[in-house]
């Protein structure tokens, strides 16, 4: 091919793309819209009308579906595709060229593996909804059309890279695994469970997405004789995604996408630093309180270090920081929103162990306090010598807590709605989303930011969605090989007290954490290591803080580290530079876990 043609080609495939994208942006934000106004309907009925309204869940759950295959495909690139790309970066230019063929290999079969499961469901499923009667085939039809979606934008992508021949060997890899893995059974007494996770981990070895890996191992594990086929596969991706509880997290993320559009996320800094900014490391600080009051808005670490990276660490560079060191503060700060309320953290981990999520919220203000104050004495120590921000006088402190308090009113709109059970989870999100809405029209947030951060929110949500569903199978496969019973016969062969234990648990939980993104780690491992701290003698909701905390210093550690991949994403800070500068603050945390660990064996 010429290079006209070369060039005519990646234009072509680019404005497909862009109109694909486009399209598929559209329907996730309409989808997101829809959810909001379905569950807000339900809390207006149940409150003004001392009625319910029938089949809310399941239209919702099914609204939550079509959200999450739908959307998924725009999540392949950026941080939202949770790449553990470090050890690729190293490589020299023709192994990396050879890892990104693997990497889309991954993808294609995991694109594979939706697309011909869900369509094999869907011809082969009969019956209707309970509630709504609406066909059961619907749900695995919109998981073999978001496959379909997400072999179509790959491809897009590739040929508008220019890299059609990679793209071709990448499909060839991927459909000759798929018809392996499909019709194929390999002579080995390796269990399926194992298996699966070996082929996870090659799939992330190569940079592949990290949801793309897990599919594509569930489907690669019926050659070690799995007991999921292709569409026991798919119908357990799907089956993850049937709890109304997981329809929050759209809804929250949504309400700190639209905090921030609306100026209000930018009234919380002016505050923290009328209140911080003139102490040691003044500005820091101001990012560390930020940090702070912003988490129990957006519920996910990813938009506050996105939030952080674009707000604060310019504005740190001015002032004298080094550029490492300013990304280092942000990212580490960021950690604190998985654990502050909202905490998507804290509803995966009650999807996938049935602890209560308003104790969860209620210790993890706790937590998160400590951890704060952790990090407050670590950045007097690592920023200090940097000049403080003027100190502001009592008026312009009483003028920056005026400008704050709508922000505040959303924690209270959440935390005691939930605490007090007037509202469950889910309706808790959609009142934070209605009541940050209003503020964006309150501040005359026109059509494009709002549908930006309808949009955001949907992606965003997708791409957690994706991941929650595709543990699933994991999650099955390690029930049938009874891990749980091994990993306890092993713990409880050490004959270790509550101390040991909690120790080793820890111990487990910070290795988890180096290798794996959070959401993926609870869903895997919390119905594991849960029973043995029970065993115990230590509260369940006591032990799930400090998994969550756990598994957050993972955010700080390679080679995952995705709190610094997306500060270093946003800065353009090199990734190792940062991973380097947030050791004293890595330190900080280690400390604040050492002292919840202490206080759990205490209460």
């Amino acid at each position: 091919m010429t290079m006209a043609g070369a060039a005519a080609e990646a234009s072509l495939a680019a404005r497909a793309r862009r109109g694909l994208e486009a399209a598929l942006g559209g329907v996730c934000a309409a989808l997101l819209a829809a959810l909001l106004l379905l569950v807000l309907a339900a809390v207006v009925a149940r409150y003004g009308f001392s009625a319910g309204l029938a089949g809310t869940e399941e239209l919702a759950l099914l609204l939550f579906v079509a959200l999450v295959f739908l959307g998924a495909p725009l999540a392949q690139g950026g941080a939202l595709a949770m790449r553990l790309d470090l050890g690729v970066r190293a490589l020299p230019p023709a192994a990396r060229k050879a890892t990104a063929i693997a990497a889309d290999a991954v993808s294609v079969m995991a694109g594979l593996a939706l697309a011909f499961g869900g369509a094999r469901v869907a011809a082969a499923i009969g019956g209707h909804s309970p509630a709504l009667g609406l066909p059961e085939w619907l749900r695995f039809a919109l998981a073999g059309a978001g496959g379909a979606l997400l072999l179509a934008t790959l491809a897009l992508h590739r040929l508008e890279e220019g890299k059609g021949a990679a793209l071709a060997a990448a499909f060839a890899l991927g459909a000759a695994l798929h018809l392996a893995a499909s019709h194929a059974v390999l002579s080995s007494s390796l269990p399926p469970s194992v298996a699966l996770g070996l082929a996870a981990a090659a799939g992330l070895a190569v940079a592949a997405p990290l949801p793309h890996a897990f599919l594509a191992a569930a489907h690669l594990a019926g050659l070690f004789a799995s007991p999921l086929a292709l569409e026991a596969v798919v119908t357990s991706t799907a089956a993850g995604l049937a709890k109304f509880l997981l329809v929050a997290i759209p809804l929250f993320l949504l309400a700190g996408g639209l905090l921030t559009a609306s100026g209000t996320a930018e009234k919380i800094v002016r505050f923290a630093a009328a209140l911080v900014g003139h102490r040691r490391g003044g500005l820091a600080q101001t990012a560390l309180l930020s940090s702070v009051l912003f988490s129990g808005a957006s519920g996910s670490s990813v938009a506050n270090a996105a939030f952080g990276a674009a707000a604060f660490q310019p504005q740190l560079v001015k002032n004298g920081y080094p550029p490492a060191q300013a990304g280092a503060v942000v990212a580490a700060a960021s950690v604190l929103d998985n654990v502050i309320p909202p905490s998507i953290a804290f509803l995966i981990l009650a999807v996938a162990t049935n602890l209560s999520v308003g104790s969860l919220f209620a210790w993890g203000f706790f937590a998160g306090g400590v951890m704060a104050l952790c990090l407050a004495a670590a950045i007097r120590l690592a920023a200090g010598r940097h000049p403080p921000l003027p100190r502001a006088g009592g008026r312009a402190r009483r003028e920056a807590a005026r400008a704050a308090i709508p922000a505040f009113g959303l924690g209270v709109v959440v935390v005691l709605g939930i605490r007090l059970g007037i509202v469950t989870t889910t309706e808790a999100a959609a009142l934070a989303a209605l009541y940050t809405l209003l503020l964006g029209f309150g501040a005359r947030l026109r059509f494009a930011p709002l549908h930006a951060a309808f949009r955001q929110a949907a992606v965003e949500a997708a791409a957690i969605g994706l991941l929650i569903a595709t543990a699933g199978p994991f999650a099955f496969l390690l029930a049938v090989d009874n891990v749980s019973g091994l990993v306890s016969s092993f713990v409880s062969g050490l004959g270790l007290g509550p101390a040991g234990v909690l120790l080793v648990l820890n111990l487990i939980l910070l290795v988890v954490g180096l290798a794996l993104d959070i959401g993926a780690a609870i869903l895997i491992f919390a119905p594991i290591l849960l029973p043995l701290a029970v065993a115990a003698g230590v509260e369940p909701v006591h032990f799930g803080v400090i998994l969550v905390v756990n598994l957050m210093i993972g955010g700080l550690t390679p080679p995952a580290g995705i709190l610094v991949f997306v500060v270093s994403g946003v800065t353009r800070v090199p990734a190792a530079a940062l991973f380097a500068a947030v050791l004293p603050y890595l330190a900080a945390l280690l400390c604040a876990l050492a002292l919840l660990t202490a206080g759990a064996l205490l209460i």
